[in-house]
């Protein structure tokens, strides 16, 4: 599992003439890490005089979205490994025979579902990260002010594994036939995209304000 290795030895991977792990799990890594750091900050500020303040409705918001940050380190992580394995189905597709009209038919209807399959992974991961991104804008806000920093690059990573996973969904959207699933893939990828590059810039100018 790539989540039990050191941080050198994943790089080390990334770096190396193999494949995987490749852009998607890095792209969840930055996701994951992205979380992390919001949670840092969750750590830093519940419990504080500053948060006692607040108002209750806020203080219950950054409870629970404290939570779900804990729940989206735990969901990518699982992606950074899962990544490698997404595009399995599409090569196992490519090594079936194609001698007979049958199997030739066979082989394509393999490949293509094993597209679809291999972006799937890269989507969720696309659609945690823009969930923490949304769940982040109470930490910008109310966040311990000696670390709005910290809610700054969290922002920054989370935005990076959303738009790094999308491009995995695209690649493996070139490969597909059935225009109607590559038209609504399409349609919720760019929509994905423009929303998270929105929320990343809401929440970057939250942050330098904090920074006077």
């Amino acid at each position: 599992m790539l989540m039990d290795e050191s941080i050198g030895d994943y790089i080390d991977k990334v770096a190396s003439k193999e494949p995987t792990p490749g852009g998607g799990s890095v792209a969840a890594l930055a996701g994951s890490l992205g979380s992390a750091l919001t949670a840092m900050v969750g750590y830093l500020t519940i419990g504080r005089k500053m948060y006692e303040e607040l108002d209750e409705k806020i203080k219950e918001e950054m409870r629970q979205n404290f939570e779900e940050l804990k729940k989206s380190i735990e969901k990518l992580n699982h992606i950074v490994d899962e990544d490698t394995k997404a595009f399995d189905k599409v090569m196992e597709a490519f090594k079936l025979p194609k001698e007979t009209d049958e199997e030739k038919k066979n082989r394509f209807e393999a490949i293509q579902e094993g597209y679809k399959i291999a972006l799937e992974v890269p989507l969720r991961c696309a659609e945690e990260c823009f969930k923490v991104l949304k769940i982040q804008k109470v930490f910008a806000d109310y966040g311990n002010v000696n670390a709005i920093t910290d809610v700054g690059v969290g922002a920054l990573l989370a935005a990076t594994g959303l738009e790094g996973a999308l491009l995995n969904v695209k690649i493996n959207l070139l490969s597909i036939k059935d225009e109607e699933f590559k038209n609504k893939m399409e349609e919720k990828v760019d929509n994905l995209l423009k929303e998270g590059i929105e929320l990343k810039e809401k929440l970057l100018k939250i942050v330098y304000e904090r920074l006077g």
